[in-house]
């Protein structure tokens, strides 16, 4: 009897370890709204067909602007639901550092229905990173 009933708890467990086996995750991480970009398929599909505007910030580790930079994004676009935001290093993803023409870190590309609205490169003042944000959330209309 006592075989039985530890049988019957270790089914349910395995069917759970099953479960979580059989849903494999993407490699790629979304945490309030920020997707951390680790394959060019994971670009187009997240960020040039997303429904959202999507500023993508193109850094790397060893950049130090970067380590100011991505943090402060996160911050000012995380409370948003209707803007994401997109980490890419440059490190990972060589095709898309090409494909966007990106010439140094920090690089911040604004993509709306698959186009680029706005771009800048290197750590900027703070009142353009508000102002850009606020243009891709709706909060200011585009100039």
């Amino acid at each position: 009897m006592c075989s039985a009933i530890s049988a019957g708890l270790r089914s349910p467990i395995r069917r759970l370890v099953t479960l979580r086996r059989a849903h494999a995750i993407s490699t790629s991480v979304v945490h309030n709204d920020t997707i951390l970009v680790k394959t060019n398929d994971e670009f187009v599909t997240k960020v040039m067909n997303n429904d959202k505007p999507v500023i993508v910030n193109f850094h790397a580790d060893w950049c130090e602007p970067c380590k100011i930079l991505t943090p402060k994004l996160k911050e000012l676009i995380q409370p948003l639901d209707n803007l994401d935001l997109a980490v890419v290093d440059v490190e990972d993803n060589p095709e898309l550092v090409h494909t966007f023409e990106v010439k140094a870190v920090p690089a911040v590309i604004a993509i709306r229905n698959g186009l680029i609205v706005d771009k800048f490169i290197g750590l900027v003042d703070a009142d353009m990173i508000t102002n850009l944000i606020d243009r891709m959330s709706g909060k200011k209309k585009d100039a």
